[in-house]
């Protein structure tokens, strides 16, 4: 897809300037790095090193802050924006050629009473059970497996190979990586206290995932067992993430690949978890409450606190884990000595 430099900044809310008038009509239709950038690229800058990179190359347009354009003479049309980095993020979405409409593959397999929206794709092999519903403009990739009853919004892109369990429910927009699977089971089990056995207990509730939501590939979301589990609007998930029965994450949050979130645990708006942390049951991630790559959360421990961070297994706050961690280091060099 392309724009002019002028329909583009419109779009962006950003201000437009351009040596030349003539300027303001090119054509921009990709983004780039300043190394690969041509002359129908929009490239973006936060610095100094990054603005010199990006004026040096034949990019079509640099977008940048007005502070760093202070007093520049620039040969290249430039957008003027506040955030550039966020808003190079929406000229990627804007430029991006839409998906084309495929239609139904011939050997995918859709059970009884599947409703399809307008300009619906279906991949080869992919397989839907009775009672799917899938809004319009939404892509289903080569084998993916959707179970009875899921329901997928419009605009979704659902990769190759994703399981969505029966019932799932899925917002608009949302973007599902290769691998993922999404309402199944909770690992939840009565214990019989004589003999030792388990035995499951009902995992017979939903998954809910929100407008906007991104799934990793190979992450892993369980059904509530009676009720449900929901990540709310705009969450991001990396790669490899699990998230158990039960769980409420909510807006805006970010969690990094390799977390793992226990049963009945709770992610407030705006959260950041970083790579590898581990959230026990029954705990609770405050609204904007950051936690360290590897930090460990105890079950039931509640972590508060709008932009705290915390660190360290067991999960504490910044400052605190510093000084363990200093005071650590004393004793060890008291000991050699």
């Amino acid at each position: 897809m392309s724009m002019t430099l002028h329909q583009l900044a419109a779009a962006l809310g950003a201000q437009c300037t351009a040596p030349e008038p003539v300027q303001l009509t090119c054509t921009l239709r990709h983004v780039s790095s300043s190394p690969q950038a041509d002359a129908q690229a929009l490239v973006f800058a936060e610095s100094r090193a990054a603005l010199d990179a990006a004026l040096a190359s034949p990019a079509g347009a640099v977008l940048l802050t007005p502070a760093l354009a202070a007093g520049l003479t620039a040969s290249q049309p430039l957008l003027l924006h506040a955030q550039p980095r966020w808003a190079f993020a929406q000229a990627a979405r804007l430029l991006r050629a839409p998906l084309r409409a495929t239609g139904v593959h011939p050997t995918a397999v859709l059970g009884a009473h599947v409703h399809l929206g307008a300009q619906v794709s279906i991949g080869p092999y992919a397989v839907l059970g009775a009672n799917v519903s899938i809004g319009d403009h939404s892509h289903i990739g080569a084998g993916a497996v959707l179970g009875d009853g899921v329901r997928i919004g419009a605009d979704c892109q659902i990769h190759p190979r994703v399981t969505l369990y029966s019932g799932t429910q899925i917002g608009n927009r949302v973007t599902l990586h290769a691998g993922c699977v999404l309402g199944s089971d909770g690992f939840g089990y009565a214990r019989h206290a004589e003999s030792g056995a388990y035995l499951q207990f009902p995992q017979q509730g939903t998954l809910v995932l929100e407008d906007d939501v991104e799934i990793g590939a190979n992450t892993t979301i369980d059904r509530g067992a009676l009720e449900e589990t929901r990540i709310e609007r705009g969450s991001k998930l990396d790669n490899l993430v699990h998230i158990g029965h039960n769980v409420r994450v909510g807006r805006d949050v970010v969690i990094a690949a390799q977390t793992g979130i226990s049963g009945s645990s709770s992610v407030g708006d705006g959260a950041v978890l970083g790579g590898q942390v581990g959230v026990g049951e029954h705990a609770e991630i405050g609204p904007q409450v950051i936690l360290g790559g590897g930090a460990g959360v105890l079950s039931q421990k509640k972590l508060r606190g709008p932009g705290s961070v915390f660190w360290g297994r067991p999960a504490q706050p910044l400052r605190e884990y510093l000084k363990s961690l200093a005071a650590l280091a004393r004793l060890s060099r008291r000991a050699k000595e």
